[in-house]
């Protein structure tokens, strides 16, 4: 392993943990409705947890409600029900073979509630930059004390480790502001 793949892996890694950080932060409701808020509901299909988007059309009805049509009949109840017991405090109709949900509007302690929980999300996020970074000089340090690049790269490779690990994190709080501004957005 080369210093180059220590940078290339460090890169890499950070940028998965900012595509982490995106997909946990579309799960977090806003005052709008959008079908990325049931993606992590899981129905009974036949014994097995599915996501609801695998068994049914999820489409967007108007801005505040989100439209269910099970591919087969005999699951209507159990999507109703599936949402209905989820966390996201959304509280599904039936009207023939198409569920309505409508989403709530937010209540300010709501939101507030959901900022914490976007923040905390972001501090995931950080943390496990700071832990890729941590893991990529330890890598340089052992290259080091192995013989395999001077004192020079390895102080040059820190530092561009460090350089990533800043431009990650400055993309974690950008994206935490915008969502922040989203959320509070009435």
């Amino acid at each position: 392993m080369s210093v180059a793949d220590v940078k290339k892996n460090a890169d890499q890694k950070m940028a998965k943990s900012i595509e982490t950080l995106k997909a946990n932060l579309a799960k977090v409701r806003t005052g709008r409705a959008h079908t990325g808020i049931l993606d992590h509901v899981m129905v009974d299909y036949y014994g097995t947890p599915t996501q609801i988007s695998q068994v049914a059309n999820v489409t967007l009805l108007d801005a505040r409600t989100i439209g269910v049509q099970p591919w087969e009949k005999k699951m209507l109840s159990a999507i109703e029900k599936a949402i209905r017991e989820s966390d996201l405090g959304l509280n599904p109709a039936t009207q023939g073979d198409l569920i309505r949900v409508p989403t709530p509007p937010l209540t300010e302690e709501r939101r507030k509630e959901f900022v914490k929980l976007v923040k905390g999300e972001g501090e995931d996020a950080k943390v496990a930059i700071r832990n890729i970074r941590r893991d990529s000089n330890e890598a340089l340090k052992k290259m080091l004390k192995d013989k395999e690049c001077s004192e020079d790269d390895e102080r040059r490779a820190q530092d561009d480790v460090q350089k990533l690990t800043d431009k990650f994190v400055a993309e974690v709080d950008k994206l935490i502001a915008e969502k922040e501004k989203e959320l509070m957005t009435v």
